[in-house]
């Protein structure tokens, strides 16, 4: 049965709230969401399942990012549908309700930050903070035409976030304007006056272009060049190969490094609550629960140093003052309810991850811009930058993208 407030037409909100500003600053007038698997004191927190939210006393403190935003001038209007333990990327819950996609009600808004895209895109909020470990705030941004910030890993503070993959998740933004996520992400990062270093390259990844329907290469070839001569920085092709140095390709970031490792985190962060409460479990998060538990640790930890290893390699790849696109996901959105054939779920899942694993395990901060129109549904188109450089890339992004004149 549907946990979702009736009188909510976007189908986000697990929740309604008012929580008033107890301060003022730059999001003075703002409004904005919090995915439910983020404290708010007094409100017990779902992760996106009934049975984790009835077993679990309500917080006594807001996670500090959410203080963080309150101090600052914006006010809290609800908690938002997560996906189940946040283990997704297409925003369907069996639990609360497919959120809707307010660019195209007919398929999916993605996950599992579903809810904090759908309560912006549906003209609830105008911004909403969730979570990323595998692309779970860059892929509902891009499938619903939003901005979504990934930051640096541990550049936000996630005391009071409820943890999934602590090596690799994030806090990150959603907004309906850059300007916006521009302002939001500052506050949570921290950001002062800290001086940034001039755009100096530009780079494409080819591998992750390559794997993309024909019709989104296209249109983020289209969208890369106007960016490209609009800031005078020429559009330079890189392989994954060029930058791990050695001929890998790109999925390895997912399929030999992130997978594994989001695995054998999940055993230990959820896993173990699983295993000893048996709560009831949704039908789709339980097929994908099993590879959880059928998952050989000891075998794995060889990805983890692999993890480490392409940590490295992007890095030192990416120093101060360049930036590296591609699109955030390969395809539209899948049409709601299609996801049910393994056919169709590697399809959108392997691709899909194939690219978001890249700045997961790089560490890096990436921005999904609402730049792509594809069979009149938006794609997001990503830029990246090197780890700890999130505030090199907001001012970048700002000069590529803002209006000319």
């Amino acid at each position: 049965m549907s946990e979702i407030v009736p009188s909510d037409p976007s189908g986000s909100l697990v929740e309604r709230l008012d929580l008033q500003p107890v301060g003022n600053g730059p999001l003075d007038g703002m409004t904005f969401t919090v995915k439910d698997n983020i404290d708010i004191a007094g409100h017990r927190t779902s992760d996106g399942s009934p049975a984790w939210r009835d077993a679990h006393a309500a917080p006594v403190h807001n996670a500090v990012c959410v203080d963080q935003l309150l101090s600052a001038g914006a006010r809290c209007v609800g908690k938002v549908v997560a996906d189940e333990f946040t283990y997704s990327l297409d925003g369907e819950s069996q639990f609360f309700g497919t959120p809707r996609n307010a660019k195209a009600p007919e398929r999916v808004p993605g996950g599992s930050s579903s809810g904090s895209a759908a309560s912006i895109a549906n003209g609830l909020v105008q911004f909403s903070i969730g979570t990323d470990s595998g692309g779970s705030i860059r892929v509902p941004a891009s499938l619903c035409g939003l901005w979504g910030m990934r930051p640096s890993l541990h550049r936000i503070s996630e005391a009071g976030v409820l943890p999934f993959m602590p090596s690799v998740s994030t806090v990150g933004v959603l907004a309906d304007r850059f300007e916006r996520l521009d302002a939001v992400a500052r506050v949570l990062l921290r950001s002062g006056s800290r001086a940034v270093t001039p755009l100096k390259r530009l780079l494409l990844l080819t591998d992750a272009l390559d794997i993309c329907d024909g019709a989104v290469q296209e249109q983020a070839q289209i969208a890369l060049r106007r960016v490209a001569d609009k800031v005078g920085v020429p559009l330079e092709p890189v392989r994954f190969s060029d930058i791990a140095g050695e001929d890998l390709p790109l999925s390895d970031c997912n399929v030999k490094a992130l997978r594994d490792m989001q695995s054998a985190e999940f055993q230990s962060t959820i896993g173990n609550w699983i295993e000893t409460t048996k709560p009831t479990l949704g039908t789709t998060f339980t097929l994908a629960y099993g590879n959880v538990q059928r998952f050989d640790r000891i075998a794995a930890l060889d990805s983890l140093v692999r993890c480490e290893r392409f940590f490295e390699a992007i890095n030192a790849f990416l120093p101060a003052g360049v930036v590296i696109c591609f699109p955030t996901t390969p395809v539209i959105a899948p049409l709601r309810g299609s996801l049910t054939t393994l056919d169709n779920v590697l399809n959108f899942y392997d691709r899909t991850m194939t690219i978001t694993a890249f700045s997961g395990v790089g560490r890096l901060p990436e921005i999904s811009a609402p730049l792509l129109t594809v069979e009149g549904c938006p794609v997001g188109l990503s830029f990246a930058a090197g780890h700890y450089q999130d505030e090199f890339l907001l001012t970048a992004v700002r000069k590529m993208l803002a209006p000319a004149g």
